[in-house]
């Protein structure tokens, strides 16, 4: 038997991070998939419920933002309970195991944090072959 799903969507709000009485981290949070067919040339969405448990729960609670694509590779669990009214509840969740942050954190970066990657995305034969001023000092030989 195999009980195996992945996901790619948007998260629909910030994952909600909780502990069970015996202090293990549980979040909760819900992805929109959108279907790969559309009806009358809308596309349709799914908004799936994600659970994520222990040292992952965290670590989605810290990273994870309304919005961001996220990749969800789990297995698909039925639980059910009876609420306060008698009536048997149904809820179909996927159970994370491994969760990919497919964008970066954050859409604009922080004026006030350094750019450590602008010296890298710099061309170094922008200057077409002109002398590089190199003090010798700077030079590892």
């Amino acid at each position: 038997m195999l009980n195996r799903t992945i996901l790619i969507g948007r998260l629909v709000a910030d994952p909600e991070l909780k502990y069970t009485p015996s202090g293990v981290a549980v979040a909760q949070f819900k992805l929109a998939v959108d279907r790969p067919f559309t009806n009358n040339g809308n596309r349709e969405t799914d908004f799936i419920p994600i659970v994520t448990w222990r040292q992952l729960a965290e670590t989605c609670a810290n990273y994870l933002r309304k919005g961001r694509l996220t990749a969800v590779e789990g297995r698909v669990q039925v639980r059910n309970y009876e609420n306060n009214e008698g009536k048997r509840i149904y809820v179909t969740e996927i159970v994370a195991d491994n969760v990919r942050f497919l964008e970066s954190n954050r859409s604009q970066p922080d004026p006030n944090e350094p750019d450590h990657r602008r010296n890298y995305d710099k061309d170094p034969f922008a200057d077409d072959g002109k002398p590089i001023d190199i003090n010798d000092d700077d030079l590892p030989f």
